[in-house]
């Protein structure tokens, strides 16, 4: 299993702040087709261009190997404020570890990013979703992670966190309010729910489809749970935003493809856009 030494996150760090003028204040993390977020970021002056860095020009950085995410950070200004912006994620059932998966959140945080945002491609589980909506996470239940593979198992490092950090509000309240807020003004219809982490990459049975609602799951996915733990682990505050490809079966009668996914998160896009311009400045 790979892991990585405090020194390791340290020159990940020390490698992108040799490529930049500015310090980002704010994180984001792009989901499956959501990618396209990315192309709004601006240089850090008036009129330049954002300094992107691929993956694999960046020591112990794991490479995405997903369609539609295309492995490279982009750096500059959304907003008004200092972003940088992950634009392709890696998960576990890539074959990377824990640690890999959540890699890109420790090197943010020495840059100096207190405020991670979340985005994910989700199915949804709540009989009232439906493909093209967008939800704000409330909650989580880290399904993976409660099965033993959770991504703060191992020696704790103190220089990022406590060993047993509290997640009473992992998804910041006031930020969630500035989320809805944002919609409101411009008439998008904002759900809120909770979203569960499951490993993938196989979609849902109909049989744990059902459980999942029986739990009072809105959304499953195979992503940003082990982002957020380690986002708070390291004090970050966090906004997740879940956009809902496609309505998961829960009889078998209808089937989910990726392909599927990335079309419905052509219409999810630029809600998450609209929403973001508004809360960004405020985060």
């Amino acid at each position: 299993m790979r892991t990585y030494s405090f020194s390791e996150y340290q020159n990940a760090a020390d490698v992108i702040k040799s490529r930049i003028s500015i310090l980002p204040e704010i994180g984001l993390v792009l989901g499956s087709g959501l990618g396209k977020l990315a192309d709004k970021v601006e240089g850090a002056e008036p009129g330049t261009a954002p300094v992107i860095i691929d993956y694999k020009d960046i020591p112990g950085w794991p490479l995405s190997t997903v369609f539609g995410h295309k492995g490279r950070l982009v750096i500059g200004k959304l907003g008004g404020r200092n972003v940088i912006v992950q634009q392709g994620r890696t998960h576990f059932y890539e074959g990377y570890s824990m640690q890999e998966v959540t890699f890109a959140v420790r090197v943010m945080k020495l840059l100096g990013v207190g405020s991670l945002v979340v985005t994910n491609a989700a199915g949804g589980v709540n009989v009232f979703f439906h493909a093209g909506d967008v939800m704000l996470i409330k909650d989580h239940i880290g399904l993976v992670g409660m099965a033993g593979n959770n991504p703060l198992c191992g020696p704790n490092m103190d220089e990022f966190g406590t060993r047993f950090p509290d997640m009473s509000q992992a998804y910041d309240r006031e930020y969630g309010k500035m989320a809805k807020e944002a919609a409101i003004k411009n008439n998008i219809d904002l759900k809120e729910g909770t979203y569960c982490w499951l490993s993938g990459p196989s979609f849902e049975t109909p049989a744990e489809v059902r459980m999942l609602r029986s739990w009072g799951v809105d959304a499953v996915g195979m992503s940003t749970a082990p982002e957020v733990i380690v986002a708070r682990h390291c004090g970050m505050r966090v906004l997740g935003i879940s956009g809902i490809t496609n309505k998961n079966s829960d009889n078998g009668e209808a089937q989910t493809t990726h392909e599927e996914v990335m079309e419905a998160a052509n219409i999810i896009g630029p809600k998450i856009i609209v929403i973001l311009n508004e809360v960004l400045p405020k985060l």
